[in-house]
């Protein structure tokens, strides 16, 4: 769905690169840093456009503890995890990822709050948490 653009990490980066930190705790401490806020900004798009029927899937955007290893690559999945009970508005449990899909690209309330919104929230607060913490790690 979204992609977090580096823009505005490329003097971190560059120091980062200087030192040989571009894999290892330092960057992973980095990423961590920033899917924390990643997911905040995902859960505050989705409140402000009233997608809180249940609270469900809200409550599910998370990623895993560690980031992955896809090639030369370091990343880390920041999604609505898991399926929802059912209830009012599902008569069976569907995966939260699959609603949040759904609202993000159909037409009417709800449209884009992960491509206009969440990606905009995410760069605005994970960017300065991802320096925040190479910061620290240099200390």
């Amino acid at each position: 769905m979204a992609r977090f653009d580096t823009k505005g990490l490329d003097g971190v980066l560059e120091e980062m690169k200087r030192e040989g930190e571009l894999v290892g705790p330092a960057a992973d401490a980095m990423l961590m840093a920033g899917a924390e806020q990643v997911k905040l900004a995902w859960r505050r798009a989705a409140s402000e456009h009233g997608l809180r029927f249940t609270g469900e899937m809200i409550e599910s955007i998370a990623y895993p503890n560690k980031p992955k290893q896809i090639g030369d690559v370091r990343s880390i999945d920041i999604y609505p995890q898991g399926t929802d009970s059912g209830g009012k508005h599902t008569k069976k449990p569907i995966r939260n990822a699959t609603k949040a899909f759904y609202v993000n690209y159909k037409r009417g309330k709800g449209s884009g709050w992960i491509d206009e919104y969440a990606d905009k929230y995410s760069e605005d607060m994970a960017i300065p948490a991802m320096i925040a913490a190479w910061e620290n790690y240099k200390k």
